[in-house]
């Protein structure tokens, strides 16, 4: 699905995005399953290991601004990342062993989906080696009114910054700043519903407060390279092998030269990256909003 051009960008900018590759039902069905997961958000009155949840959530009236591991809530999601047209893109992208890092679903929606700071995903988890990248599946029409993800170009051959507070602990966003140029040219990934962004796993982005009529899902998926091995270790290697997604397994890491930062000592607030980015007051989404 991908042209030498494609390829070319990616490489130079480390963010593309390909249009429309998932079709109206495809998408229709996607919607529909998270549909019934956010109603069963109306059973819960505090974030747990399927949802996080809106600072302004009640029973009565149910507000998720993440479904945190969709894979293991069900099937389509772990579907969707196997089928043929995005194993040829991610082997294009990144190589033909290819393992799931992690899955989640950012739901922004109508006039209160909460903003994400900006940030690097290698500061959350430096591997050996970093052809790892991340997937935005668009489940919306979207663009900067609703809270597109905004990318800076170029970023993803460049240093790791600082996303640790004053305290000196893991805080999950980066200092303004420290990145001024960087956020003055970002760009936004806008497309139609079906669309995917492709980032690498060291390029700087983030994402502004939903502030439209409209809502703004997205779910996102890791994918590593398999034999890029996570520096904070593997608790459990029969998981671990679980997520392979293509090719075969291996017990040789490969090891470059490529800054690394560890998200050590752990952020005050644990869970998701919203409960991390809660302990900085260093904002920029949160105070332009």
């Amino acid at each position: 699905m991908l042209t030498e051009a494609d390829m070319a960008a990616y490489r130079r900018d480390g963010v593309l995005v390909v249009p429309e590759v998932l079709d109206t039902q495809e998408v229709a069905d996607l919607r529909r399953v998270i549909g019934e997961i956010v109603a069963g958000a109306a059973d819960v009155e505090a974030n747990n290991e399927v949802y996080d949840l809106e600072p302004t959530h009640t029973r009565a009236m149910p507000r998720v601004r993440r479904i945190k591991a969709p894979t293991k809530v069900h099937p389509i999601f772990d579907d969707v990342l196997r089928r043929p047209k995005m194993l040829a893109i991610l082997e294009a992208l990144i190589a033909p062993a290819l393992r799931m890092h992690g899955s989640k679903l950012n739901m922004k929606s109508a006039q209160y989906g909460s903003p994400v700071e900006w940030h690097q995903d290698w500061a959350f988890y430096p591997h050996t080696n970093d052809d790892i990248l991340a997937i935005g599946v668009m489940l919306d029409d979207t663009d900067l009114e609703n809270g597109a993800m905004l990318v800076s170009p170029r970023t993803h051959t460049g240093p790791v910054w600082n996303h640790h507070g004053e305290d000196g602990r893991f805080c999950g966003m980066i200092d303004p700043a420290a990145i001024r140029a960087e956020v003055e040219r970002a760009v936004p990934c806008t497309g139609r519903a079906g669309s995917m962004s492709f980032h690498h796993v060291r390029a700087l982005h983030g994402s502004a407060l939903n502030t439209s009529n409209r809502s703004r899902n997205l779910l996102l998926y890791e994918v590593a390279a398999a034999d890029a091995w996570p520096l904070m270790g593997v608790k459990d290697f029969d998981e671990f092998n679980s997520r392979m997604i293509q090719g075969a397994p291996t017990i040789e890491p490969r090891v470059t030269p490529v800054p690394v930062r560890m998200p050590l000592p752990p952020a005050l607030r644990q869970g998701s990256i919203y409960e991390n980015q809660l302990t900085s007051d260093r904002t920029y989404f949160r105070r332009v909003a």
